[in-house]
């Protein structure tokens, strides 16, 4: 019953869109005919505008896409954000804000009440600048086989971080209060700080930022005429409009990094607010996971790129914790997760030692009962982690799965987030905002055949240094073994096997076919670093 009144409610919807766009079709062609993708101007539609202002009516609904230039800069997201921020301000200035990805939609009725309640139940506003809901995904894979559903992640380290100065701005699922995203620090909002150095050169835009740091807004956000206000709202999204102004350095979400959802959170802390995480049941908001190889180390890649360019920039949280309000263990827990671009050199060194020794003809291990020392540090973590995911309801092959894939994401997107800062550092090129494909899920086909989580490959770059791993670590093993005991013991080969072990979804890319393999131009190249890794150990 439901599927079909499902049916009959989007049949009537579409008829309705059909009606529209025939009505609207000679005023819409105006303003989106001989338009590029990059290069046309400001365009802003009123699709739906709710006049009555009734507490049961369909709230307004407008398009906008801000103007695009090729001689301007567009920030990627975080310019979108802020064009978002100032054409809602000039048009209903509604005192907070909701954030959602595109892959992302409401999976609670009440999930709005639930955030209010959190942003106006505390006796004091700066325990709440903004409310988090955790990252969840509905028809994600079992037993998450690439390991980016961050469930174990979201229960301890986030709700951990929850407990000192807030969870981290995760770029969707979050409420906002305006006058937070305008930089304002609590107990410090000055209206005579509103200029156009800051603001920009809209009148329309200072008037509402002066009512919201007043708290001066109108209650009935319905009674703005937003026809009115088109004018005003296409000035604030040109692409030049920023020039000259705090947008995206001190006010706005914040420029410089890929991952600005974390940038502008650590601004937010540093400011002194705290943030609340929203866990209701249902969950409030619900997004697709990336279901393939490729699409994994993409986001992973733009995720380390960002966080660490944030360590390294004017935002630090090393900074911020010395000059600003950002608490010492809140500054450690963004030091957590910021540096895994940098974690990517230890875990490429400790992939191979194993092999580099079993190839030097050097034992790493200790001898005799000592060696129990590295055993009993191996299972104590092992079991850790493991009743960590028992504990969230998960199995033991998700447990594996985020195990190995901790591997092979340390080898490839982290240690390419890690190649793109310092690049950008030395000033050879700059980092780019990766769109990551979330849209492709699994067929029929892969589920019946069983290749629903499978690894997938293609010619990246990214796939070369866990090639070559994997690759130097097989020789080690089948050097081992032919020495048949001799030399170095046993546990340096039973660590390679190890290694091969977390990276086997590599071993059988090798022989796999289709997006399966992994091509050959990369097998080439990953050929060419094992052989210069064998010829320094064969030196040394």
């Amino acid at each position: 019953m439901m599927k079909k009144e499902y049916e009959e409610l989007r049949q009537r919807i579409e008829q309705k869109i059909n009606d529209f766009a025939s009505f609207q079709c000679e005023e819409d062609a105006k303003d989106f005919s001989g338009i590029e993708v990059r290069n046309h101007p400001s365009i802003i539609k009123v699709i739906w505008e709710n006049k009555q202002a009734g507490p049961d009516g369909i709230p307004h609904l407008i398009y906008v896409a801000r103007e695009k230039s090729p001689n301007h800069p567009y920030h990627y997201k975080a310019g979108a954000m802020n064009v978002l921020t100032r054409v809602s301000a000039v048009m209903t200035n509604a005192p907070f804000m909701l954030n959602l990805d595109c892959d992302m939609f409401a999976n609670n009725s009440k999930i709005m009440l639930h955030a209010m309640c959190l942003m106006l139940g505390f006796d004091n506003e700066v325990q709440s600048g903004f409310v988090q809901c955790p990252q969840q995904f509905h028809g994600a894979l079992k037993d998450d086989p690439f390991g980016n559903q961050v469930v174990v992640l979201q229960q301890y380290v986030i709700c951990g971080i929850a407990g000192i100065q807030g969870p981290p701005y995760g770029g969707t699922g979050c409420f906002h209060r305006r006058k937070v995203i305008y930089g304002v620090s609590p107990g410090h909002g000055d209206p005579e700080k509103i200029t156009k150095e800051t603001f920009g050169h809209s009148r329309e835009l200072m008037e509402s930022a002066t009512q919201i740091i007043k708290g001066t807004t109108k209650k009935d956000v319905g009674i703005y005429d937003l026809s009115s206000s088109l004018k005003a709202a296409k000035n604030v999204a040109r692409s030049d409009y920023e020039f000259d102004t705090s947008w995206g350095k001190e006010m706005g979400w914040l420029y410089g990094s890929t991952a600005e959802d974390i940038n502008t959170g650590v601004r937010i802390h540093a400011n002194g607010w705290g943030s609340v995480r929203c866990t209701p049941d249902p969950p409030g908001f619900l997004g697709n996971a990336p279901v393939g190889g490729p699409e994994s180390m993409t986001q992973l890649k733009r995720w380390a790129t960002g966080l660490f360019e944030i360590i390294v920039g004017h935002n630090s949280p090393l900074i911020a914790v010395v000059t600003k309000k950002l608490r010492l263990r809140q500054c450690l827990a963004y030091m957590v997760i910021n540096l895994w671009a940098p974690r990517s050199l230890p875990e490429l060194c400790y992939a191979l030692l194993p092999a580099c020794c079993v190839l030097s003809d050097v034992a790493f291990l200790p001898k005799g009962q000592m060696v129990m020392v590295p055993i009993s540090l191996f299972m104590i973590y092992n079991a850790h982690t493991l009743m960590e995911y028992l504990h969230c309801g998960l199995s033991p092959r998700a447990w594996w799965n985020n195990q190995r894939m901790q591997r092979v994401t340390s080898a490839t997107a982290w240690l390419f987030g890690l190649l793109g800062v310092v690049l950008k550092l030395l000033g050879i090129s700059e980092t780019i905002f990766e769109i990551t494909r979330k849209d492709r899920t699994i067929s029929d086909e892969e589920e019946i055949d069983g290749d629903a989580g499978r690894f997938t490959f293609d010619s990246s770059p990214l796939f070369v240094p866990a090639t070559s791993i994997v690759l130097v670590n097989l020789v080690a093993i089948g050097v081992g073994l032919f020495r048949g005991g001799e030399g170095v013991g046993l546990g340096e080969v039973a660590c390679c096997a190890w290694v091969v072990l977390c990276f086997w979804a590599f071993v059988r890319g090798m022989f796999g076919k289709g997006r399966y393999g992994i091509p050959w131009s990369t097998i080439g190249k990953a050929g060419v670093l094992c052989s210069l890794v064998l010829g320094l150990c064969m030196l040394g």
